[in-house]
């Protein structure tokens, strides 16, 4: 990040002294990270920074004990949570969708049906494969792929993002989501 915002590891050190300037300087470091990623699942600036100010409790309640060692990701999970629970506790017919509802989609012609999946544990290994198969992959196809998927992107950002064209994107996620398809049909996620 730029100049004036203290390390990542100053952050953590304040956490752990439980200083309240820990949220202050999160949330001057990250709060617009957190709050796009928060937007692009909710497409609501109201539950979004709700979603950010949860985010920060949520990461004075695990810090300690946890230490985690990427701190923008540890708050972009966080906050992908909580967003992703609020849209359920609403309803994503009521939204509209946005880009969450895109993305799921999406993913919907490679990954299998949640019914069939029996229990957590199913839900663990089809994750850790999903996992291995992204680490297969070229490191831009990944990027592409997690902004995605994980981080709910529009298509467009993306492409901007990585200094490609939309068409170039689109097609980098759908040679990813059948490659995936192929990989979890081998694993034997997929008949």
């Amino acid at each position: 990040m730029s100049e004036g915002f203290l390390s990542d590891s100053d952050i953590i050190g304040l956490y752990r002294k439980r200083s309240k300037q820990a949220i202050e300087e999160s949330s001057a470091k990250y709060g617009a990270y957190c709050y796009a990623v928060a937007n692009n699942i909710l497409c609501s600036c109201e539950d979004s920074e709700e979603c950010v100010n949860d985010t920060w409790l949520c990461a004075w309640n695990a810090i300690p004990p946890k230490c985690p060692e990427i701190l923008k990701m540890f708050f972009a999970k966080i906050t992908r949570n909580l967003s992703l629970d609020r849209l359920r506790r609403e309803g994503a017919k009521k939204r509209g969708g946005g880009e969450f509802v895109l993305s799921v989609e999406e993913l919907g012609e490679c990954i299998p049906d949640s019914s069939g999946v029996e229990d957590d544990f199913d839900a663990k290994l089809l994750g850790d494969c999903v996992n291995r198969f992204l680490r297969t992959i070229p490191l831009r196809d990944r990027q592409i792929f997690l902004r995605r998927y994980f981080f709910t992107e529009a298509v467009s950002d993306i492409a901007k993002r990585c200094g490609i064209t939309e068409n170039a994107a689109s097609v980098s996620l759908h040679r990813t989501r059948e490659k995936l398809r192929e990989y979890l049909r081998k694993e034997g996620f997929l008949g």
